[in-house]
């Protein structure tokens, strides 16, 4: 039986009060979104964030926490593909940033939330909703 996958999303804020916005390529292409990708089985979500970081962007995490849940049905209703999306934050973080997966993502920045280009990934644009609001989940998120 088809059932939604589950997808991890990450905030990292800087000391700057920005957050790591990446321009994505391939199948996600144009999109800007937060660093994120997929949960492995037998995973923790936290142990997932801090793997996805760093194959993504070359930094190391530390204490990233669950902030809000989200049900992505816009990418469902233009794709086809149903995702759960876990997201969490996190403001201790070292090393450089890189682009370590040039074919998935063109390029990190760092951005204020209110000047984050367009278009956004519906799971980056929900999550970052809910971080902005400070809510668990908001409803009817297409």
């Amino acid at each position: 039986m088809d059932r939604p996958k589950v997808g991890i999303g990450i905030i990292i804020q800087n000391a700057n009060d920005e957050i790591l916005i990446g321009k994505r390529k391939g199948s996600h292409a144009p999109f800007y979104s937060i660093p994120g990708g997929h949960l492995e089985n037998g995973e923790s979500f936290e142990e997932a964030a801090i793997r996805e970081i760093f194959e993504e962007t070359g930094l190391k995490i530390k204490n990233p926490k669950v902030f809000c849940v989200t049900n992505n049905l816009r990418t469902y209703k233009s794709e086809n593909k149903h995702y759960i999306s876990i997201t969490l934050h996190t403001t201790e973080f070292e090393g450089k940033l890189e682009i370590k997966e040039p074919d998935k993502c063109e390029e990190w920045r760092w951005c204020k939330i209110s000047e984050i280009p367009e278009p956004q990934f519906d799971a980056s644009e929900f999550a970052i909703e809910c971080f902005s609001k400070q809510q668990f989940y908001i409803e009817n998120q297409m």
